[in-house]
């Protein structure tokens, strides 16, 4: 998504306001660790932020639940820490029960939705229901998820759920430590589910949709403070901007719906 020089210079503009109420003088590095779902919202809010406050932000990538070497529960587990981390509710708040992130400095910054996307000119199935979502899912050929949050709803509740988990087991496949979208662009796979903000950064896809709502698992993806933050209060900043009102308008281009919008 593209935004005007006007939209991205009023998000600056608040940026500054926000920094000068704060009256903060000296500039932080701050190290932040984000799961996909925020990362394209993210990777656009960051350089507003660091260009108004003069902070330094020093950002990392990873999924929010799983073993793969680079997600989250690993990294913090190989001792590496964080200033802020970000991932789904469910992630972060048993994060915060291992003590890896500060109880009750949780702050919700969108809400996601799952969706598919396939090959750009490629036919686009039919999920709009979901006797046609299980319909899809058995004529596919090849299917890929996540191996995070989004994916382990489809696997251990949404594909059983269906009656089709067994139908799938050998043609749908867990993807670890890169996007699914990256997957089916290569043709690795021709239909990918993911949260759907994942899903629109890529050029080679053609997004189809949501899944249904009766089957639609609908997760927030959430900011913490961590337990060894070296700079908590450039830290909680950040995150105060990220949840803003002047943060909106960027997190919902990219498939997430502000949480500063949810009534």
């Amino acid at each position: 998504m593209k935004f005007t020089w006007q939209t991205l210079r009023m998000a600056w503009l608040v940026g500054v306001g926000l920094i000068l109420a704060a009256g903060m003088a000296l500039a932080d590095e701050i190290k932040v660790i984000s799961s996909g779902g925020f990362t394209a919202a993210y990777k656009q809010l960051v350089p507003l932020y660091e260009q108004a406050s003069g902070h330094k932000v020093i950002s990392s990538y990873g999924a929010s639940i799983g073993n793969a070497p680079d997600s989250i529960p690993s990294r913090l587990a190989r001792g590496e820490q964080f200033d802020i981390l970000i991932l789904s509710d469910a992630g972060l708040e048993a994060l915060v029960k291992q003590g890896h992130v500060v109880p009750g400095s949780r702050v919700d910054l969108g809400r996601s939705i799952i969706g598919l996307s396939v090959r750009k000119g490629t036919p686009k199935p039919d999920i709009s229901t979901v006797d046609a979502l299980r319909q899809t899912l058995l004529n596919a050929k090849s299917i890929a998820y996540s191996a995070s949050a989004s994916g382990t709803y489809l696997s251990t509740e949404l594909f059983p759920r269906l009656g089709v988990a067994e139908q799938l087991k050998d043609k749908a496949k867990k993807i670890y430590s890169e996007r699914v979208g990256a997957v089916v662009a290569r043709g690795d796979a021709e239909l990918g589910f993911q949260q759907v903000s994942e899903l629109l950064p890529f050029s080679e896809l053609d997004y189809v949709g949501p899944l249904p709502d009766e089957v639609q698992q609908t997760i927030f993806f959430s900011a913490g403070i961590g337990a060894q933050a070296k700079a908590p209060e450039a830290a909680r900043h950040l995150v105060r901007y990220l949840a803003s009102p002047a943060a909106a308008s960027i997190v919902r281009s990219t498939g997430l719906e502000p949480v500063s919008s949810i009534k």
